[in-house]
């Protein structure tokens, strides 16, 4: 991947999981983690730090999934790359959690270990099957 076209999959990555992350927290767990997580919840989002997430994060599915994925030309790798990236990451977040955090709720780990696999090799396969339309001109 050119600098070009891994500028262009990093800018749509970052919109598409934006887009699902909201989806995902704002339609269909947002309630499950309200109650989950009562009373462990900020009022506000500190928006400043989710969008260093964000911006962070996507650099991370494209190095360990997206990039070599494309390199080796499989889509079942970035899945699987993806994937387990997701696992990993989203899994260290919320074991974590769970072993320092008085009533974390296991619920909430694995849901949030499953959510983190399955957007995240999502993301992955649909990264490299536009990074594998983009012209390898750059």
């Amino acid at each position: 991947m050119g600098l070009k076209s891994m500028l262009k999959t990093y800018l749509l990555m970052l919109l598409a999981f934006l887009l699902l992350d909201m989806i995902w927290i704002g339609v269909f767990a947002g309630d499950f983690y309200r109650q989950a997580l009562a009373g462990k919840l900020a009022e506000d989002v500190n928006w400043a730090a989710a969008l260093v997430f964000y911006l962070a994060y996507i650099v991370g599915i494209i190095v360990f999934a997206v990039r070599p994925a494309v390199k080796s030309g499989s889509r079942r790798e970035a899945a699987v790359l993806g994937g387990l990236f997701g696992l990993f990451t989203y899994g260290t977040y919320a074991v974590s959690n769970l072993a320092l955090m008085e009533s974390w709720p296991w619920l909430v780990t694995v849901v949030d270990m499953a959510w983190g696999t399955g957007v995240v090799a999502l993301l992955s396969l649909g990264a490299f099957a536009f990074a594998n339309r983009i012209p390898k001109q750059d």
